[in-house]
């Protein structure tokens, strides 16, 4: 029942800025559940090969020139953000249809 940002800080998924005045350094994800983080990766890398969706958003940030691990992460923080959205609503994941 919580809102995205706090999942994705809960899960270490969310991106964290290193910047001071006119310095700025690259985002990088941290902190959080480490173990919980580290069990969304597999899922996330079945998910953007199945999940036509997922799959979408990953072969877009891929294209744009993102790292395919900085896209892996993007999906993981779906993924998370979904079954947060699916507990909130009480309902069971479905499969779009046609």
């Amino acid at each position: 029942t919580l809102q995205r940002k706090q999942v994705a800080s809960l899960t270490g998924l969310a991106p964290i800025t290193r910047q001071s005045g006119q310095w700025q350094g690259k985002s990088f994800i941290g902190g959080g559940r480490k173990p919980l983080r580290d069990a969304l990766y597999m899922p996330a890398l079945v998910a953007m090969r199945f999940n036509p969706d997922l799959k979408a958003k990953y072969d877009a940030l891929r294209t744009v020139g993102k790292p395919a691990k900085v896209a892996i992460v993007v999906v993981m923080r779906k993924l998370i953000e979904m079954a947060n959205a699916l507990v909130k609503a009480d309902r069971m994941w479905a499969p779009k249809t046609a």
